[in-house]
């Protein structure tokens, strides 16, 4: 028993003693380290945990223009979770499972469609490098720091933060600026806000110039035959052509060419019927565009001043980086999204 007590009293010391030296050795090495290494080294090990926690759980944005205003405002500061909806592997690479998928009236991050890499000319493989050092700076930087800018110093629209509007199996239209459904299985047809309120949504949209818009959309069929006649050489009927005189001064919502354009394939197809590309595209905004499975539309809700999923279309699931949740900039809007 002695023995015993003996050997366990000898290892003790030893463990604590072998302890001991490592802390006096690791101190020693501090003390030799050069100051700017130490420095480094700290730097090093700060942002590899800012880029863990960044590309795997949250991840910092500024919102660069008002397309989600009044919800976002431009230069405002936020995380997104990218928990929810599964991180990326690598920045651009390979996209992990997540705990949900998005839904309806989320506000989501991802890949612009539209977006093209200052670099394609160059290859895939410099597309790919370009874009990871461009995400590491970006998320590094807390999102201070942005290397892909336009010619003009302002950012590149790489990704696009907007709402989950419309969700796969929709069809969806647009009339004088409101999305409209269709019910599954009828010719019905309901706007945005009756869809919130049978599925208890409550997020808000923004419309520029209310007050303005019933004039706007009253002139536009009248000023969309002017401008069809001018283009066949004919000369427009004189209420049409004061339609279009008039339409400069009514206070056009920015975003919304959908109903003019098929305002204008409507009064093209009057006198040319036969017109097959011209009925095509009329007939695809009169009845409403599909939104495939594992697909959202997304839009601004700023709907007058968004370039959003009306322009290039339903988002794939796969291409959603996560979901805005909280803005920390400025401190006096700082909260919950």
């Amino acid at each position: 028993m002695n023995k015993f007590l003996d050997n366990m009293v000898g290892t003790t010391e030893a463990v604590l003693t072998w302890r001991a030296r490592r802390r006096w050795v690791k101190k020693q090495k501090q003390k030799q380290k050069n100051v700017i290494l130490d420095w480094v080294e700290a730097f090093i090990w700060s942002a590899c945990v800012v880029l863990l926690v960044n590309q795997y759980f949250f991840q910092a944005y500024e919102i660069p223009s008002p397309s989600m205003e009044k919800t976002l405002l431009v230069h405002d500061r936020i995380f997104v979770n990218k928990v929810s909806y599964g991180p990326e592997l690598l920045p651009g690479l390979f996209k992990l499972p997540g705990l949900s998928t998005p839904q309806r009236g989320d506000i989501i991050i991802f890949e612009n469609p539209e977006y093209i890499s200052p670099v394609y000319s160059w290859g895939p493989g410099w597309v790919t490098a370009y874009d990871v050092a461009q995400r590491l700076i970006y998320m590094v930087t807390l999102s201070l720091v942005d290397i892909d800018r336009n010619a003009d110093g302002t950012p590149k629209a790489h990704f696009l933060i907007k709402r989950g509007v419309g969700y796969s199996g929709d069809v969806v239209r647009w009339r004088n600026g409101v999305p409209e459904f269709e019910l599954p299985g009828t010719d019905q047809w309901i706007s945005e806000e009756d869809l919130k309120t049978r599925q208890g949504l409550q997020y808000g949209q923004h419309r520029e110039a209310p007050e303005a818009l019933p004039t706007y959309y009253g002139l536009l069929p009248g000023a969309s035959r002017a401008l069809v006649a001018s283009t066949l050489g004919q000369t427009p009927d004189a209420e049409d052509a004061k339609a279009l005189k008039n339409l400069g001064t009514a206070g056009f919502p920015h975003g919304d060419y959908f109903e003019s354009e098929r305002q204008q394939h409507k009064a093209l197809l009057a006198v040319y019927p036969q017109a097959s590309d011209q009925a095509s595209a009329y007939f695809k905004l009169e009845n409403g565009t599909w939104i495939p499975d594992g697909s959202i539309l997304p839009l601004g809700d700023n709907r007058d001043n968004s370039k959003d999923g009306r322009y290039f279309g339903p988002v794939k699931l796969s291409k959603i980086l996560g979901e805005a949740s909280l803005r920390y900039w400025p401190l006096g809007r700082a909260g919950g999204l």
